[in-house]
């Protein structure tokens, strides 16, 4: 049966290249896992202001973008939404209308949306047909594409792969004893070099005006797996083991799928789907905004202030000349990550005299990262950026463990029965050993393996033409000093420097969690920062680098040190780097801080452990710390860590504006002095990477949140590791994108708001002058609040301008003991001032 001439469809309606376009914008961008980094989940609306991206989202896609009505009244009822701000917010957007509005707000029943448009077209081939054309194509899709992509789970690759994904099909048909078709038509149609997307789709759909609409309906069917395709097409360096695909090769194959099933299905012939006129409309058209809409957004606004209010009256009020610190008996830059901030805070209730600083966790120093014997390196710095240059890792002594029932050999025949027999058992005993004292293993994904702390690093480039695969091995003298300079500058740590300093990364320990990139440094390209604190360190103890600085009016002592460290926040645990060459004083003063450092994190630990249920904190400290740990590498445990869920807040000033605040672990903090940047240059520097790292960590778990089915990634107890890009469940469902339902179900979805210390008229043109960090705050994607420097007056960012913020808060209570209160409650803790 030879293959059917198709009539080309009419020209000038159904636009190929402009269609796959916009799926490319519209699918989820969710990078493979070993690059798992936040970002907004519906970052295809962005250019939109955020209230018309989420009804837009909600009406073409399906998402549900906001809590519903019904929970929004039952927190105003239990008092998680202020009165007094709701009704604030009415007055402002209904006029003279408010007793209507009011009513609306809190009583009257509207009208649900209407149905999404998304999948209808589709939906017809069930409905007018009876067939779930779904079932039929999809599991044999998947398994396609997982072995086509697999990044090593597999014990055999995929044939011809380096032909590329339609070609390697093409290969296998020429050259198999079976079909991927179960019918001839289709396995035909494949071996045709001038195959095209319209070709098929005038088989499958009758008027060429629905075929932007059908391939829609058709990707969106399983938008995990389209849109990694779509992030490979466009990034293929996102693969360790690279492989060529683009969104054109799958729609080519699923559409020959989709034909080939029903020919099985309908033996003696077919016609093409037909749809009633309402169909026709544009999919992407403006989605009209109801009542629903517009209530639903002062709900949201409501929930929103209610929580910044008290936390805007608590920094009000604040004294930053006054908190300052006088003497210092030593320093610590660690990561703005809001995980960070409660191990700050408890170091600095230890020790009055310590100052803490918070920066983006890479410390300004961009590279990729090369551990001994890997033949692959990673990038250890924000995803937008591209380094320049390589950081190998020498002498290291570190071996790779294993476990020995975790061999290859055990997906053979002998090998496979032999091993059963042996080690089989052998891993059933350490199961159950497991169950009831969990210790970390070589499966552990622990943040201290990065690097050998005891190997060396090549951060000098010794040598002009020193490269590697095009990249410069370390930094040249002038490149540290640039790079040293910025950090110093951006955190406003430029004179009075404690004899020792410490520069503290942060990764994450996790067994069987295949999420481990997300609960590291998002800063470091979802890697820890070790490699990072080492490199800064060396830069900052360089003698030549110091001099050079001096010049540039930044003197460091010579009897400072800077040591770099790392903070595993699953664990609280941290290890120091390079300790060695401290004078006998300096060594005695690192043994007492590094005794404070572990009292923080015992205090720390506790703190986190009060939302873990099967974890006693009313225990001692040390007791609590040590539940922690065990706890982190259980095998059992899908709750390791909670990461960043609560985040809400972005805090840009002096420590001395929120040291003397509690603010239960919900705020990024970068460090930034207004008095050395009057003209907010150096603020552009900080809010171009802080409203996308925040924003996107933020955005994340908000609409994860709010949709954990569609927008986030549901239970992660049936997810299975689909060739080690992504998370599917069962074997033969679609890659799940967003967060898991473990990871978000105590975070409430609230915006992130930035505060800045620094004078209204300076943030507004520091926010200016870059687009892509102007359009976040343009469009309400992030709220931000001007703190001013000299007034302490309150300035809101409404409509592109900062208007005054008078809040509503008047008292705020105060805390005189953080054990304490850790062991009131579970939930989230109202802001504090501490004495």
């Amino acid at each position: 049966m030879t293959a059917p001439a198709v009539t080309a469809p009419r020209s000038g309606v159904f636009d190929e290249l402009a269609v796959l376009h916009d799926l490319k914008h519209y699918l989820p961008a969710q990078a493979p896992l070993k690059d798992f980094v936040h970002h907004n989940s519906l970052h295809a609306f962005q250019q939109r202001p955020f209230y018309e991206a989420l009804r837009t989202a909600s009406g073409i896609l399906g998402y549900s973008t906001s809590l519903t009505l019904e929970e929004f009244r039952r927190r105003y009822a239990q008092g998680e939404i202020n009165p007094d701000i709701l009704m604030r917010l009415i007055r402002e957007q209904a006029g003279d209308q408010v007793e209507h509005w009011t009513e609306l707000v809190l009583q009257a029943q509207l009208d649900p949306f209407p149905p999404a448009r998304i999948g209808q077209l589709r939906a017809l081939w069930k409905k007018d047909r009876q067939l779930d054309l779904d079932s039929r194509v999809h599991p044999g899709l998947f398994r396609i594409l997982c072995s086509y992509l697999d990044q090593g789970i597999a014990i055999w690759n995929f044939p011809h792969a380096e032909l590329g994904f339609l070609n390697a099909l093409r290969a296998l048909e020429q050259n198999s004893l079976t079909s991927l078709f179960r019918g001839e038509r289709a396995r035909q149609w494949l071996q045709q070099e001038d195959l095209s997307i319209p070709r098929l789709l005038a088989e499958l759909v009758a008027d060429e005006r629905l075929y932007a609409r059908y391939l829609f309906d058709q990707q969106f069917a399983h938008p995990g797996w389209s849109g990694i395709v779509a992030v490979i097409e466009q990034q293929p360096d996102t693969l360790i083991d690279q492989r060529r695909i683009s969104l054109h090769d799958l729609i080519l194959f699923e559409l020959l799928l989709e034909l080939d099933a029903l020919d099985e299905h309908f033996p003696h012939g077919w016609l093409p789907l037909s749809a009633p006129e309402a169909l026709y409309e544009d999919l992407l058209a403006e989605v009209p905004e109801t009542p629903l809409h517009q209530v639903l957004a002062l709900w949201q606004e409501a929930f929103e202030w209610s929580f910044y209010d008290p936390v805007l009256t608590a920094l009000q009020h604040q004294n930053p000349e006054q908190n300052a610190l006088t003497e210092k008996s030593f320093q610590g830059l660690f990561c703005i990550d809001d995980r960070i901030g409660s191990f700050r805070q408890h170091l600095e209730q230890l020790d009055a005299q310590c100052e803490t600083f918070g920066t983006p966790g890479f410390f300004g120093v961009e590279f990729y990262f090369q551990p001994e014997h890997s033949k692959s390196f990673t990038k250890v710095c924000p995803g937008p950026i591209t380094p320049k240059y390589l950081i190998k890792e020498q002498g290291s002594l570190n071996k790779l463990q294993s476990e020995p029932h975790l061999h290859k050999q055990s997906h053979q025949l002998l090998g496979g029965l032999l091993i059963t027999q042996t080690l089989g058992f052998w891993s059933a005993v350490k199961l159950g050993f497991n169950l009831f004292k969990p210790s970390l293993t070589p499966a552990t994904a622990s943040s201290f393996r990065h690097m050998d702390h005891l190997a060396q690093l090549t951060i000098e480039n010794r040598a002009q033409g020193d490269r590697e695969q095009g990249l410069q091995i370390g930094f040249t003298l002038n490149e540290m000093t640039l790079r040293a300079e910025g950090l110093l500058k951006s955190i406003g740590l430029i004179r009075d420097f404690a004899p020792l300093v410490y520069i503290v990364g942060h990764g994450a320990s996790s067994l069987n969690n295949p999420y481990y990139a997300a609960y590291d440094c998002g800063a470091c390209c979802g890697r820890p920062g070790s490699v990072n604190a080492r490199v800064i360190s060396y830069i900052l103890n360089h003698p030549e680098v110091r001099k050079q600085l001096a010049e540039k009016g930044i003197e460091i002592p010579d009897s400072t040190r800077f040591i770099g460290a790392l903070h595993d926040t699953t664990r609280d645990e941290v290890v120091f780097y390079d300790e060695t060459g401290l004078s006998q004083a300096q060594q005695a003063q690192h043994a007492r801080t590094a005794a404070i450092f572990q009292e923080a994190l015992d205090l720390n630990a506790k703190e986190r452990a009060r939302r873990f249920e099967l974890t006693n904190s009313l225990q001692p400290p040390k007791q609590v710390h040590d539940a922690v740990k065990r706890r982190s590498v259980s095998l059992f445990e899908p709750r390791p860590e909670l990461n960043h869920a609560t985040n809400a807040l972005c805090i840009v000033g002096r420590r001395a504006l929120t040291r003397k605040v509690f603010l239960d672990r919900r705020a990024f903090l970068n460090s930034y002095d207004y008095r050395i940047d009057p003209n907010g240059d150096l603020l552009t520097n900080i809010l171009r990477p802080a409203a996308p790292v925040t924003g996107g960590i933020n955005l994340e778990y908000f609409f994860s949140r709010v949709d954990n089915q569609k927008l986030g990634a549901g239970s992660k107890l049936p997810h299975n590791v689909m060739g080690l890009i992504g998370v599917a469940n069962g074997n033969d469902g679609d890659l799940r994108t967003g967060l898991p339902s473990q990871m978000i179900e105590i975070h409430n979805p609230i915006r992130m708001m930035i505060i800045v210390e620094h004078f209204p008229e300076v943030i507004e043109a520091a926010i200016q002058r870059h687009e892509p960090t102007h359009e976040w705050f343009r469009n309400s994607w992030i709220n931000l609040v001007s703190i001013h420097p000299e007034t302490h007056a309150l300035f809101r960012l409404h409509q592109g301008h900062f208007v005054p913020y008078e809040p509503l808060t008047t008292q705020i209570d105060k805390a005189s003991n953080l054990e304490r209160l850790f062991e009131t409650r579970t939930e989230d803790l109202p802001v504090y001032t501490l004495n």
